[in-house]
């Protein structure tokens, strides 16, 4: 009588680039695998719930990052949420905005726009990219193609942060136009902001603030004492 020998059972296949910690149910990258399957089971949701998990995950990730900045956090908001500033003096000619049109058309938008929330309501205003912005609300295509959303960052500061912020992000690309500067600068004075403070948040030398009175006739906004020590 022959014994007959068991074939020893052939090895389940492991996963492609599987990590070893991702064998224990328990470990992160095991959850991740879990997710990645559930979000595949719920593809065809519709885009709102579809945006809803994204921006939760896109939170909870930049919060397990933790480094403090503000492109890590992207969030899609509905486009019509969105309004221009009334201080932005970023102004681009007709050839360059065919130009943007174009680039966001072939490209998409690889910028996120940066707003701040408005409080009490669910809207949000522009800090820096209202022609990005103006792009995605007009151009059916962009528009479609982004299910009426819009790839945003918030920068929640006062008003006058804000202003100094949408400043530098303008003399940053080159575009800060001088005369409209003078209106910042004349609210940024409103705000009770010093000479000196203005200077330095917005970059300039003492030079550069004199110029800037001259080009645009801020005598009035510049007559105190304080100037003349500060900055002559």
């Amino acid at each position: 009588m022959t014994t007959k020998t068991k074939k020893p059972k052939a090895a389940k296949a492991a996963v492609p680039n599987m990590p070893a910690a991702a064998k224990d149910p328990g470990s992160i990258d095991a959850l991740l695998n879990q997710l990645q399957a559930a979000l595949a089971s719920v593809a065809s949701d519709p885009i709102a719930a579809r945006v809803e998990r994204y921006n939760s995950l896109v939170a909870m990730a930049a919060a397990h990052v933790a480094l403090p900045h503000p492109a890590l956090a992207v969030q899609l908001v509905p486009v019509e949420s969105v309004e221009g500033n009334d201080y932005n003096p970023n102004k681009v000619a007709p050839p360059e905005m065919r130009l943007l049109q174009l680039s966001i058309a072939k490209d998409g938008v690889t910028m996120p726009v940066v707003v701040a929330d408005e409080p009490g309501t669910e809207g949000h205003v522009v800090v820096d990219g209202f022609h990005r912005t103006t792009v995605v609300k007009t151009v059916k295509k962009v528009r479609d193609s982004l299910a009426g959303y819009l790839p945003v960052v918030k920068l929640n500061k006062s008003v006058e942060d804000r202003i100094t912020a949408t400043v530098r992000h303008n003399m940053a690309r080159g575009t800060h136009q001088v005369e409209l500067s003078a209106r910042l600068v004349t609210a940024l004075k409103k705000h009770n902001w010093t000479n000196e403070r203005i200077g330095m948040e917005l970059g300039m030398d003492p030079d550069e603030v004199l110029r800037l009175k001259q080009i645009t006739g801020l005598a009035e906004a510049f007559a105190d004492k304080e100037f003349s020590r500060a900055w002559q």
